[in-house]
């Protein structure tokens, strides 16, 4: 039979599927750093990047940071005392729930969660679709400055008229008066408020909302790392750190380092 002349669509990406091979690394991996390393820890990540990831596999280059599916982890650890690889290190098994990651260190919980609480505040990147606002945004009725009201207006300064066609696209009642973005306020007996809210604290934001926050430099996404717990080798006791999360918001699948 003779090959279709049909137009095809040439991927110019390649992405290597995950083999049962890569799975029984990350499995084997798991396996032998549980007796080098003195801790282990479960822990998520709240709106996670790579370069701030990075940055914290850079910190700790002395142990060894594992994402992968739960259930892997899990059998790596084991479920019961029976098939547990170590004793007690099972009773981690719980906290696998979501998207979270095991790091192995030699670092005690006295340097380690210090270090990883100070991570928040001190990371923070423009929110994605599907995030979760943490508080209220709102752009200010009359002349728009490129904060949306973030800074003083003596501070600021107007935003640009380039981007006027685009804020209306996006759904702001925005118009031109003598070269300025004026946005206007809703006709008499509409509820005015203080402004076009783009987002409230605990809405769950689209892709609208987030360009709108990055149109007017609005970081609200915080990268943090919480500790849900910990194993130490020398006790064999596994300690709480924070409740279970049965999920992190923008958190991506990773293997194993």
């Amino acid at each position: 039979m003779p090959k279709s002349k049909r137009s095809k669509v040439v991927h110019l990406t390649q992405v290597t599927k995950k083999t049962r091979d890569h799975k029984e690394r990350l499995f084997d991996n798991i396996r032998e750093c549980i007796p080098q390393y003195q801790h282990c820890f479960v822990f998520g990540i709240d709106n996670m990047r790579n370069t701030y990831l990075k940055e914290v596999r850079q910190e700790l280059s002395d142990s060894r940071l594992f994402f992968g599916k739960t259930k892997l982890m899990a059998r790596a650890l084991g479920h019961s005392p029976e098939d547990s690889y170590a004793d007690n290190i099972y009773r981690l098994t719980p906290y696998l729930k979501g998207t979270v990651g095991l790091l192995f260190t030699n670092r005690g919980p006295a340097e380690l969660l210090p270090y990883l609480e100070g991570l928040a505040g001190n990371k923070v990147d423009f929110a994605r679709a599907g995030a979760t606002s943490p508080r209220d945004f709102i752009v200010p009725y009359g002349t728009v400055y490129a904060t949306a009201g973030e800074v003083p207006p003596e501070h600021d300064v107007p935003i640009g008229h380039t981007l006027e066609p685009e804020l209306r696209r996006l759904g702001l009642p925005v118009r031109m008066v003598k070269g300025r973005v004026v946005l206007e306020e809703p006709p008499q007996g509409g509820d005015a408020g203080d402004g076009y809210v783009v987002c409230r604290e605990g809405d769950v934001l689209d892709s609208r909302q987030t360009r709108l926050l990055k149109l007017f430099g609005v970081c609200l996404s915080e990268f943090k790392i919480d500790v849900l717990a910990y194993w130490t080798a020398a006790t064999t006791e596994v300690t709480p750190v924070v409740p279970e999360k049965e999920g992190m918001d923008g958190v991506e699948d990773e293997g194993g380092d």
